[in-house]
């Protein structure tokens, strides 16, 4: 990380004669080639990245809330064979249902579109979430939301201000590890994307990192060396949100992964 930091403050040149080597004129061109180049779509494509990871984001902690509340909290007949009936979603490998998923998306006019990722990220994030929600809600004394009912609390009023605010952890566990995994995810998106402007970050820098909006140079040499000095300007770039988000859910981390891990 520190090598591509200082890789992004060098000229081509600069970088082409000493590729290891701090930079002796440090100098933003590169960053500015990016921000300043519409051939790039860098904004466009931050933009697509923040709004389908939130959104997917939103609706996996929801969803995974409603869910794993009940199964953790309602004796129904059938929970948990619908407990064990979400869990083999963890255990269906993601890349075996892209190609069917594909044809359905197709066949139904929903590919290409920009809710397009929601469905997927949705569907393949619910089983983990399911998964650590009941654990966790199961830790928490069943005697606090029969104190609440009997002051009069309803359903929904402990699950809002008792069940969601004793689980930060674990909402902060799945927000990280879901960003992380949605901001860098780009085999989905380009199965299902076609148009440039619904490119989510990582699939526009994969295409960078491949020569593809290379219009710029000349040689071969002059090639490589662009490449490596816009390649590191723009993964900054994309790492700085994911930078700034980590030190305010770390410490939930793993806290949030351990507690109803182990049941007995």
């Amino acid at each position: 990380m520190i090598w591509m930091l200082y890789s992004s403050l060098k000229e081509k040149r600069a970088f082409n004669a000493d590729i290891v080597g701090l930079p002796k004129n440090p100098t933003l061109i590169n960053y500015i080639r990016i921000l300043s180049n519409s051939d790039y779509h860098l904004g466009e494509s931050m933009f697509n990245s923040v709004r389908t990871t939130t959104l997917s984001i939103i609706l996996i902690v929801l969803f995974s809330f409603i869910v794993g509340y009940i199964l953790a909290r309602v004796h129904f007949k059938g929970n948990r064979a619908l407990y064990v009936m979400f869990l083999m979603g963890m255990l269906i490998p993601i890349h075996s249902l892209l190609v069917p998923i594909y044809v359905v998306f197709k066949k139904c006019g929903i590919s290409d579109q920009w809710y397009t990722l929601l469905l997927p990220y949705v569907s393949f994030g619910l089983p983990m979430g399911i998964f650590l929600v009941e654990g966790y809600v199961k830790t928490i004394p069943v005697s606090l939301e029969e104190a609440a009912a009997i002051d009069g609390l309803d359903t929904y009023r402990i699950f809002v201000k008792i069940i969601l605010p004793l689980s930060k952890p674990i909402i902060a566990t799945m927000c990280l590890f879901y960003i992380v995994t949605m901001w860098n995810e780009w085999f989905t998106p380009m199965l299902y994307l076609d148009s440039k402007d619904k490119w989510p970050i990582a699939l526009y820098v994969r295409q960078l990192v491949e020569g593809a909006n290379n219009t710029e140079v000349g040689s071969s040499a002059d090639a490589s060396s662009v490449q490596a000095t816009l390649k590191s300007a723009t993964m900054v770039l994309t790492s700085i949100p994911i930078i700034c988000i980590y030190p305010f859910v770390q410490k939930y981390f793993v806290q949030g992964m351990t507690i109803g891990a182990v049941k007995g």
